[in-house]
């Protein structure tokens, strides 16, 4: 098959949870054989070795100006025009008309806003919405946490606007969509009624695996040690690390206070920056790698209190052999793995759990092994691009 695939940045490398899924996908119907096209925004020339065909459009940022206008003038999704720029636009155009393709995927909310276009320029393509997420309850759930905080009520109503016309537009582009894709059950129930509910299909996230189960070089890392992994200027991961270091961390301490905390990941929010005050708390930046992290740390944590999908990193901690403890909402779509961690949802259970894995080698142990069999067994990109090639079969497709 000669295949298009749209996202927002160039998945190479997987470094974000979106690459990380984009990259999966893309790799697997490659490696299978399919000729891929990639069109995304990317700044520098980029890599010739891929096997793929890229058509890089230059990046752009949305004024801050003309959001306000959309919010106060019109009833758009404000996600809807984050990345809809006339460059990228010109550029999927020349493509559509000078290339036939048999699928367009469109990764992501902030991808499928190029749908409409290719529908109205190649109506023969088979058109596919990776949601990611099911964006409006993504947004429902922020609104719930920010408004329980008077400094956070600003964010918190435009959370609330935006929920609505977020649902609308979800339900604009899943009509407009052949085959929609949830990376979870939960998503699906979620998505389903937003259109036919047929097209719903979930194709679950995944990680090649193979790269995880060899342990890296040590690094330096206070002892002992929890991390957490994310990208640090995404609403749920900031929310998540506050709690954790304002209403967890203090309880944990209070019976093991040599013990520290490791933020790791990107575009650290200005938010974070108090935090910096205490020396027990390390906010990295962006790294090279979280694998040594991973495999470096005592105990991994992901206390979500937002969000919908799955949570890669969660993956990847399962994959490195982590101990793990996460709120019901972090290990939601990963069913039948929860049981290969510690699931808790109130600050005096969370610090509970944490401190019962730092202070356990034999249950650390024993967790890292159920959750790294349970990754390579049930999340290995191997396992689950057979469910994605089913999604393609049913639109008529074949190979």
């Amino acid at each position: 098959m000669n295949l298009l695939f749209i996202t927002t940045s160039l998945p190479y490398p997987p470094n974000t949870g979106g690459a990380i899924r984009a990259h999966g996908i893309i790799e697997g119907l490659r490696l299978a054989g399919h000729t891929i096209h990639l069109i995304c925004f990317h700044d520098e020339i980029p890599p010739s070795d891929l096997g793929i065909t890229i058509h890089p459009v230059p990046s752009f940022q949305r004024k801050k100006l003309d959001r306000l206008k959309t919010l106060a003038f019109t009833r758009q999704a404000d996600i809807a025009g984050r990345f809809y720029s006339d460059a990228f636009t010109q550029k999927l155009t020349d493509l559509l008309k000078n290339q036939p393709f048999d699928l367009i995927q469109f990764e992501g909310i902030e991808a499928v806003c190029y749908l409409p276009l290719a529908k109205k320029i190649q109506p023969h393509a088979k058109l596919v919405f990776d949601t990611f997420n099911a964006e409006y309850m993504l947004q429902r759930n922020i609104f719930d946490i920010d408004r329980q905080s008077l400094k956070r009520l600003p964010m918190a109503m435009y959370s609330y606007a935006q929920i609505g016309r977020i649902k609308r537009y979800e339900r604009d582009m899943c009509g407009l969509a052949d085959a929609v894709i949830a990376v979870s059950e939960e998503d699906a129930v979620l998505l389903r009624p937003l259109c036919d509910a047929d097209k719903v299909h979930v194709v679950p996230s995944g990680i090649w695996v193979k790269p995880y189960l060899q342990a890296p070089p040590p690094i330096d890392m206070h002892q002992p040690s929890i991390v957490f992994t994310g990208k640090m200027d995404y609403r749920p991961n900031i929310d998540a690390m506050l709690w954790f270091a304002d209403d967890i961390l203090p309880l944990i301490r209070a019976k093991m206070p040599n013990v520290h905390l490791y933020i790791v990941g990107q575009q650290p929010h200005p938010r974070l920056d108090r935090l910096k005050a205490d020396d027990q708390i390390i906010i990295t930046g962006k790294v090279e790698s979280v694998i040594p992290y991973l495999y470096g740390g005592t105990a991994y944590i992901a206390p979500l209190r937002m969000g919908s999908g799955t949570r890669l990193k969660l993956l990847e901690a399962m994959a490195c052999g982590c101990a793990i403890t996460a709120t019901t909402l972090a290990a939601s779509g990963l069913r039948g793995a929860k049981s290969a961690m510690i699931i808790a949802d109130d600050a005096p259970i969370f610090a509970k759990a944490v401190l019962n894995v730092l202070e356990n080698p034999s249950k650390r142990e024993e967790m890292g092994y159920s959750a790294q069999g349970y990754a390579r067994r049930k999340y290995d990109w191997s396992a689950i691009l057979p469910n994605l090639l089913k999604v393609y079969g049913a639109l008529g497709l074949k190979g």
